[in-house]
């Protein structure tokens, strides 16, 4: 089975003593149970899983119920150590101060019990690891796979990464197009929306959150503003309702929306806003052609493209604390994903075989001066090494 990079490092953790809480994170359907299953059946070390999947939220009791399990099975059994593996925890109302508690108690009686903790809210989990939990953990993020990864674990040719995206689970459905669109819909989408969004957060406005996702991923690497939105929608709210949904998506890892680069935070965010999907798998849900057919189309693939090389930049935008936007002053004078990290900016630059030139690239190292400018495609680095590299890296 093909094992990611992350492997090692958890595997290295594990074979250590005790020290830190070992937290799992990333969106759905990237491997965070798989990648922990690898290492744990290749570990000496008997284990414990538990889910949150299924628990009721309020079940305060429910994780002191799973670690005293783990306790007593060292007990009864004389195992010198155990891990513990929960995954979901963020699941549970005030997880993290019971996930303290029962880690201080273990630290003071000496007891050997190893933890991995797995969970695909970002948000629920940044908030509880920083108010409970600091200098107890450690972090492993996984992010969507890359070309290189869908290449070597499933023979992904670049234009079916382009076009099917990089869900692994679906990998081997893309010679069926309607069961892969169903297991997008199925067990990514709609998973994600009910049981990471709705459960965790009070929507007023549940088939607003849908339509939002659906027409922000269906425009995927291109400008839309939120008042154009509404004019699609039914019962659309207001701008700040759709905003605050959008942010929603973001933390979820679904879709996200970039705003324009400026010096002035204010034109920042009163910019229209680019709407960039995390996964091509999510804007190919939406396209409106199959995929021999999409590529033979000039237009439509040049989308595509650009929504891939950008979801490809945003998978690894929180891993590697880099904001991105997008710059623009004027029809065919643009820069497509502008990076910004610690007062450092790179400006990439998307071309696909039928672009046209622009002079963005030029305009903008003028008025900025990146530290790096980059094309990807036509002209500069070919889309199979970027795709293949950590953006996060352009920055040493």
């Amino acid at each position: 089975m093909y094992k990611r990079d992350q492997y090692e490092i958890l595997a290295k953790r594990m074979a250590e003593k005790r020290r830190f809480i070992q937290v799992i994170m990333g969106p759905r359907q990237v491997g965070k149970s798989t990648l922990m299953k690898q290492v744990v059946k290749n570990q000496d070390i008997p284990y414990l899983f538990y889910t949150a999947d299924a628990v009721p939220v309020t079940n305060f009791g429910w994780i002191s119920d799973c670690w005293n399990a783990a306790r007593a099975k060292m007990k009864v059994e004389k195992l010198p150590e155990i891990i513990l593996i929960i995954d979901e925890i963020q699941k549970i109302v005030g997880w993290s101060e019971i996930v303290k508690k029962e880690w201080d108690d273990d630290t003071f009686n000496d007891i050997p019990l190893k933890v991995i903790l797995l969970g695909s809210s970002r948000a629920m989990l940044d908030k509880g690891l920083a108010d409970s939990l600091q200098g107890r953990f450690e972090r492993i993020i996984l992010s969507h796979w890359s070309f290189a990864e869908m290449r070597d674990a499933f023979g992904f040719s670049l234009e079916q990464f382009i076009y099917y995206g990089a869900y692994p689970g679906a990998a081997e459905l893309i010679e069926d197009p309607e069961r892969w669109r169903n297991y997008i819909s199925g067990s990514i989408v709609d998973a994600t929306i009910n049981k990471d969004i709705l459960v965790n957060e009070k929507i007023a406005k549940p088939a607003l959150l849908r339509q939002t996702f659906e027409l922000s991923s269906a425009y995927s690497g291109q400008e839309l503003s939120l008042t154009k939105m509404m004019g699609q929608m039914t019962d659309a709210g207001n701008t700040t309702t759709i905003t605050g949904y959008l942010n929603l998506l973001s933390q979820a890892g679904l879709v996200c929306s970039l705003n324009k680069y400026a010096v002035d935070m204010a034109r920042k965010k009163n910019s229209v806003p680019k709407h960039q999907v995390y996964n091509n798998a999510l804007r190919t849900l939406y396209c409106e052609k199959p995929f021999e057919d999409a590529i033979l189309d000039r237009k439509l693939w040049g989308r595509l493209y650009e929504s891939a090389v950008g979801a490809h930049i945003m998978s690894y935008a929180y891993a590697g604390e880099y904001k991105v936007y997008y710059w623009r002053t004027k029809p065919g004078c643009e820069v497509d994903y502008v990076l910004e990290k610690k007062g450092k900016l790179v400006a990439i630059e998307v071309k696909s075989n039928e672009d046209d030139w622009n002079d963005g690239l030029t305009e903008f190292k003028e008025a900025f001066k990146p530290y790096l400018s980059l094309i990807v495609g036509r002209g500069g680095m070919q889309a199979e090494d970027f795709l293949s590299m950590n953006p996060a890296d352009l920055f040493i």
